[in-house]
């Protein structure tokens, strides 16, 4: 099975972020664990890349993002990684209020990181899911894309 980034980020999301643990894992450690458990080097190496990029995201101030009224038009390279399903999901959430101008610009700007050939809406919601994670003030709209990943998980299983 050929893992990539996404599949480090999920598994590291899966099994590491736990609000009632404490965090005691260094990169180096987590480095050595997931390459113990089947994922390449370098994959790992992306994934860790990926996430000091979304944790470098925080310190942006929301007024940067567009304003509430504007309507988002996508690039071509953004419609290459962001396929007319991805793109529409991400529309729904922000008409339900989940992701506001500035999460959605997140969601897309780190999508556009992992730049992968193959990428698709399952893989979309796992970005989101880490994107409001690591946004203050988003734990309600956290809350609801949870669920929402892992009710379709359980459902896709039976």
């Amino acid at each position: 099975m050929k893992e990539n980034t996404i599949d480090v980020l999920m598994f590291l999301f899966e099994h590491y972020v736990d609000d009632d643990m404490p965090f005691e894992h260094d990169q180096d450690t987590l480095t050595v664990e997931l390459i113990e458990s089947g994922f390449p080097s370098y994959e790992v190496s992306k994934a860790f890349e990926w996430l000091e990029g979304l944790a470098e995201q925080q310190f942006l101030s929301p007024s940067d993002s567009p304003s509430s009224k504007a309507i988002r038009i996508y690039l071509p390279y953004e419609c290459e990684q962001l396929d007319v399903e991805c793109r529409g999901f991400l529309l729904f959430l922000e008409q339900m209020d989940v992701l506001d101008n500035f999460s959605r610009e997140l969601v897309i700007d780190r999508a556009m990181a992992l730049g992968s050939d193959d990428f698709n809406l399952d893989q979309l919601k796992w970005v989101i899911l880490m994107v409001l994670f690591n946004q203050p003030g988003q734990e309600e709209a956290f809350v609801w894309m949870e669920d929402l990943v892992y009710n379709e998980e359980a459902h896709t299983v039976h």
